[in-house]
Formats: structure tokens, sequence, C-alpha cells
């Protein structure tokens, strides 16, 4: 697997794609405790200045969390796709009406009492670093070069990884 460390617009440009690609992420909170709170959540938008969005309930646990310590951590992965990316950043909780009604989709009904319910947040993930694995190919052809590597003790290139610098 090749390292690819990329930065700025680059680096926005592949965090957006993977994060597309995967839509739930494990959202870990309170980092400094063990164990660390992690949920899972549905993103709802990359925004133009990658900001990831997600709703979430006003009075949950890991908006909490993010009250007294927005510093937290996403991670998206998707086996099947062979693509995983770790991303830090600060998240905070948003109550801005006309932002959560523009998140809001019907499928949402399902944790929340319609657009208007007063316990109806969005957290704003604002992402500082990110660290991905990508093989570029399904996993069926990855197992394949790596079983011919292992055949012939030569290293597979499997996809990249490397670090982001959003």
């Amino acid at each position: 697997m090749s390292t690819k460390n990329l930065t700025s617009k680059e680096a926005l440009k592949k965090m957006t794609a993977l994060v597309d690609d995967i839509k739930t992420a494990m959202l870990l909170t309170d980092l400094k405790k063990q164990p660390i709170s992690a949920i899972p959540m549905s993103t709802k938008e990359v925004d133009e200045e990658g900001d990831i969005w997600f709703l979430s309930g006003l009075k949950s646990g890991h908006n909490s969390n993010i009250v007294k310590n927005p510093q937290v951590q996403l991670l998206y992965s998707d086996p099947s796709g062979m693509e995983f990316i770790s991303i830090y950043g600060v998240a905070s909780v948003i109550t801005d009406r006309e932002k959560l009604k523009r998140l809001y989709s019907s499928s949402d009904d399902a944790w929340f009492e319609g657009e208007d319910d007063p316990n109806l947040s969005a957290l704003k993930f604002t992402p500082k670093e990110a660290y991905y694995w990508d093989t570029k190919q399904n996993k069926y052809i990855s197992l394949f070069k790596m079983g011919l590597a292992a055949a012939t003790g030569k290293k597979a290139d499997v996809g990249e990884k490397g670090k982001l610098k959003l």
C-alpha cells in the first residue's frame, strides 16, 4: 500500500469523497475518559468548507460530552469497499432552525417528531486532521493481489493510505 499525504483542497476532496461513499460514522466523544463514548451517526452533508453535519438529540449524552469538550473523532468504515477514514476535529451543537430544516428529511422521523421537534439539534464537525486507507478497487482484487504477493514475495500495491491535513 503506497502512502500519499495530502493537504488543503486535495485533502478536502479526498475526505469528502470517502465520507460521501461511506455515510455512517462512529462519533467518539469524551476522548479522555475510558471507555470512550461512541455512537453511530448518519452524515447529512459535507459543506463547501469541509464541515461534516449530523442531526442529533439536543439532550443526548454525546451532545453533553461535546459541550464539555468539543474535541471528537469520527471513524468511517466500509470493509466491503475497503475504504476507511479516521477524522479528528472539533464539534459544536447547533440549534439554528433554518439549518435544521435544511438538513432534515423524512427518514429522520424515526428519531424525531419532525423538523420542529424541540429535541432536534445539529452537530457541526470541523475536521482538523485525518488518516485514510483506500484500496480504490474491490476487496476481491485486493485479496488476489495480496495472495499473489504472498506467493511471489513481492509487495502488492493494493491502494493508498495517508494523512490529510485539513
